[in-house]
């Protein structure tokens, strides 16, 4: 979730609890000035601050201040009040009590961590030239009183700096975007999600909680894009998902169908909601919209949720593949690396496997993104080299299936703070995120803005419409396969929803489809997707045929050398789906017809329809299916789809060589 109380305080404890243990004795011999810097140490954990519920660390500087008053020299109130302007943001504050302190005792840095404190914060305010000066007080002193850690860590820091230097001498342009009040309120909204076909914004809206407690609570909202391009009033999810407890973090599927979420448990640690079961902190829940009802969420199935903490899904296009974040190691070492699972053959998700070390660090990964892309991996990390904080990487995966060493997103998306929750639309060319950045309508606001070139996925468009019965308009349960003709990889299998027969079905650019979409009792039905020329959506309907009707149906992936009766091998994938169709209707027989267009010699023509029949006929004989269930025909260029009179009143040539096209054909009809 976006604010971790229970690590702030924890933070802060120890804090206060090192800094009074690890004294001796006081610098001072003032004692009203001991008194005040005792009650200025705890005066935040006493002074909770009511509208937000963290520690007041206002009333410690108060105190601290008054303290350094009777004694200016008192070297303990120049670290804790250091401490607690860091804490509270203020950096610059906290660097001059940092070098006061190392004014009064340069002892104080025996082991370094006053340079790295220094040096980090000279970061975070942009002082990189500073910082380094500092970074290299570490590197180039005596090493004797330095830990590993810290050297690493200044090397670390060092070549961050550096790279800011750098990435600010050459910034990116872009212009970030507030979406509107449709969804942004006076409330903060983060981690947004989005359906492939860019139209519906799921996120997180912090609203105020019912039982008047300081901290808000997360729930999720919905908003839909108008035909005017603007995001409507957003909506809350329905009760039975947002809950009294904290929902966030949400991924959708490509169809807007699947939502997979965060939910934690409370103080009790068994807590996760109304009918909810959990197995540990935070785990993942997944719940599908049929018609227009959500299902009840349950526990993610399978080996993902552990007894510790799982968050920050991205499900990938076509649904195989799920990434998401857990925390891993003991509790003084913890880190938070990705994790990727596989959906299993019996729909469950199986045991995850960290990504590689070039992408997990031994610091936090945080807030994943796989594009619908599949290729393209965006997510947070303060353990690579950055501007500082958490910045904001890119990987692309090769073609043996690695992912590249990540590339920094470059300034400004990144700066000194903490940048996260990026979100690349489907397109590849607009991003979402959420940010704190005056002007907008209060608290963390969502924005997009145009993504460099250079930082782009490769653009996915999509193809939905209705699946129904072609004689009653029926809906229909289709089952969608897509396959990527180069290899016969199927790259897509989902299904159409189950009242409705509304699909949306993802589809990557620059590659050709063979579309087949089945439904028992019905003839399989076929389209060819070719991607390499076009990557605009398609709206198209399914209708389906039933068995016992007698229309041809067409065998859109069935390929020819030109002039030729010679199969190419992409026409396998078709031809396999027909001896499969035969194979589960052994009832069935059909008649394989081969047309041409009207273009060149009658005789010709009909022996190349016939020799083309005769070659889907023999593949299937060839197959297995007995020649008795099956004949061939050429019909030459008797039967065209689009007449010559229709194609000459056409006005592009691009328009009439498609006619043409689709008169050259290859069908398949039921006779029995």
């Amino acid at each position: 979730m976006i604010k971790n109380f229970v690590l702030l305080f924890t933070l802060f404890a120890l804090l206060i609890s090192s800094c009074a243990t690890a004294q001796m004795g006081y610098s001072t011999k003032s004692k009203r000035a001991i008194k005040l810097y005792e009650e200025g140490r705890a005066a935040p954990q006493k002074n909770i601050d009511v509208r937000t519920g963290r520690p007041d660390f206002e009333a410690g500087i108060e105190l601290l201040q008054k303290a350094l008053k009777k004694d200016e020299n008192f070297l303990e109130a120049h670290q804790m009040i250091g401490e607690f302007y860091r804490l509270s943001g203020k950096n610059k504050k906290a660097v001059h009590h940092y070098k006061k302190s190392l004014e009064i005792r340069p002892s104080a840095n025996l082991n370094g961590q006053l340079y790295l404190d220094i040096g980090e914060l000279q970061m975070r305010n942009s002082e990189f030239k500073d910082a380094i000066r500092y970074f290299d007080k570490i590197l180039a002193g005596d090493n004797r009183n330095m830990s590993n850690k810290m050297l690493h860590a200044a090397e670390y820091l060092k070549t961050s700096a550096e790279f800011s230097l750098e990435a600010r001498k050459n910034p990116l342009s872009i212009h970030p975007v507030n979406v509107g009040k449709g969804i942004n309120t006076k409330h903060p909204e983060y981690f947004p999600t989005i359906t492939v076909d860019g139209k519906t914004l799921l996120f997180t809206r912090e609203v105020p909680n019912n039982d008047g407690s300081p901290r808000g609570q997360e729930d999720f909202f919905v908003s839909r894009l108008n035909k005017e391009n603007v995001w409507t009033k957003s909506v809350p999810m329905p009760r039975h998902i947002n809950t009294p407890q904290n929902e966030g973090a949400p991924t959708i599927s490509a169809d807007g169908r699947t939502l997979i979420f965060v939910a934690c448990a409370d103080a009790t640690g068994r807590n996760y909601g109304p009918n909810r079961e959990g197995k540990g902190s935070c785990d993942l829940f997944v719940t599908e919209r049929i018609g227009n009802e959500w299902t009840l969420p349950v526990n993610l199935p399978g080996k993902v949720n552990s007894f510790t903490w799982e968050s920050q899904p991205s499900l990938s296009a076509d649904g195989k593949t799920l990434y998401f974040i857990r925390r891993v190691g003991q509790q003084r070492n913890q880190r938070s690396d990705i994790h990727v699972s596989e959906k299993q053959a019996d729909g469950t998700w199986g045991k995850p496997k960290p990504l590689p070390m070039n992408i997990n660090t031994k610091r936090m990964e945080s807030s994943v993104m796989i594009h619908p892309d599949g290729q393209t991996l965006y997510f947070a990390s303060d353990g690579h080299i950055g501007l500082g904080g958490t910045d904001i990487y890119m990987s692309r995966k090769d073609p043996l299936g690695n992912w590249g060493d990540p590339v920094n997103l470059g300034y400004p998306i990144n700066t000194e703070s903490n940048e996260n929750s990026l979100l690349v639309g489907p397109d590849g060319e607009i991003a979402f995120f959420a940010s704190d950045r005056e002007g907008g309508e209060g608290k963390l606001d969502i924005y997009y803005f145009e993504l460099p070139e250079e930082l782009r996925p490769i653009k996915t468009t999509y193809f939905e419409g209705l699946v129904y019965d072609a004689i009653t308009s029926k809906p229909l349960k289709g089952k969608f396969e897509l396959i990527d003709l180069s290899n016969g990889e199927t790259v897509i299998a989902s299904e159409a929803d189950p009242l409705t027969g509304e699909f949306l079905v993802a589809l990557p650019t620059q590659k050709e489809y063979a579309l087949n979409v089945t439904f028992p009792g019905y003839t399989f039905f076929s389209k060819n997707f070719n991607m390499k020329e076009s990557d605009e959506a398609i709206q198209m309907d399914v209708p389906m045929i039933p068995l016992t009707d007698e229309q041809p149906v067409l065998l859109a992936n069935v390929f020819f050398d030109l002039g030729k009766s010679t199969l190419r091998p992409t026409s396998h994938v078709e031809l396999n789906k027909l001896y499969n169709f035969l194979t589960e209707n052994t009832e069935i027989k059909i008649e394989i017809g081969g047309h041409t267009d009207t273009r060149g010699d009658d005789k010709a023509n009909q022996k190349l329809s016939e020799d083309r029949a005769k070659a889907v006929f023999d593949y299937i004989v060839n197959k297995g299916i007995a020649q008795e269930r099956l004949t061939y025909k050429g019909y030459g260029e008797e039967r065209p789809i689009n007449s010559d009179e229709e194609i000459n009143e056409m006005e592009s040539v691009e328009a009439k060589e498609k006619a043409h096209q689709e008169n050259r054909r290859t069908e398949y009809r039921i006779i029995k």
